[in-house]
């Protein structure tokens, strides 16, 4: 009995980090999605639309490891070839973006405030250009995560695996958008549905953890009571 409840406080802890991390993982997405969209629109110019971009991107990567790794400790064992394989993603995911952000934010911008951008041109995320590559290998392998924890869930989560399989299955167009030739506000409106599989997954994670938390404690609730009966 004793095993058990140390087995579920564990699995309790798990769904806590889960939880806030993938809420923090779904505020960074949407919060990319809107300033895009404003950017789009010639609301939002540099470098405010630069900064609240990659700031925000930023704040979805290592959040979203941690989700996933949390979902491993509520998947039945048959089903954890799946989510190591997302966790295995989800860091190359992780690793890609923040050298990128990190690199934007810190060096590049301020060069670029400052007019000295030409000093650091290499670095420097324009189309094609060598962190425009990392990028794109951080959003591909982020997709392929997606789509790996998809098959961890049963059918009775059927909308998250819905929206974690469609964000996988994006994994063509995201790599069409970022390595067409002849890069335009056309091209990266094909990628569009991202604003929508990605977030929806973040959130429905959030759910799922929120939901397993709320079983959790049930059950040790019931448990003491039984307890307290005796």
């Amino acid at each position: 009995m004793q095993r058990s409840l140390k087995q579920s406080r564990r699995r309790l802890d798990a769904g806590d980090l889960g939880l806030y991390a993938s809420l923090i993982a779904f505020i960074g997405a949407a919060g990319y999605c809107v300033v895009q969209i404003l950017q789009i629109l010639g609301v939002l110019t540099f470098p405010a639309d630069a900064r609240l971009i990659y700031g925000f991107s930023l704040t979805i990567a290592a959040p979203y490891v941690i989700s996933v790794i949390a979902v491993h400790h509520f998947i039945p064992s048959k089903k954890r070839m799946w989510t190591h394989i997302a966790i295995a993603f989800a860091i190359m995911y992780a690793t890609y973006v923040s050298l990128n952000y990190v690199v934007q934010l810190a060096t590049v911008i301020p060069a670029s405030i400052r007019g000295t951008a030409d000093d650091i041109k290499l670095l420097d995320q324009t189309p094609h250009s060598l962190f425009w590559d990392i990028d794109a290998l951080g959003y591909i392998c982020m997709g392929i995560s997606t789509l790996a924890l998809s098959f961890a869930f049963t059918e009775k989560m059927k909308w998250l695996r819905r929206f974690l399989l469609a964000n996988g299955l994006l994994v063509p167009v995201i790599s069409f958008v970022y390595f067409y030739p002849d890069f335009n506000i056309a091209i990266l409106l094909v990628g569009l549905p991202w604003i929508i599989t990605a977030p929806g997954s973040l959130l429905l994670l959030s759910v799922f953890f929120y939901n397993q938390r709320q079983s959790l404690i049930h059950e040790r609730r019931r448990h003491f009571h039984s307890k307290e009966l005796r």
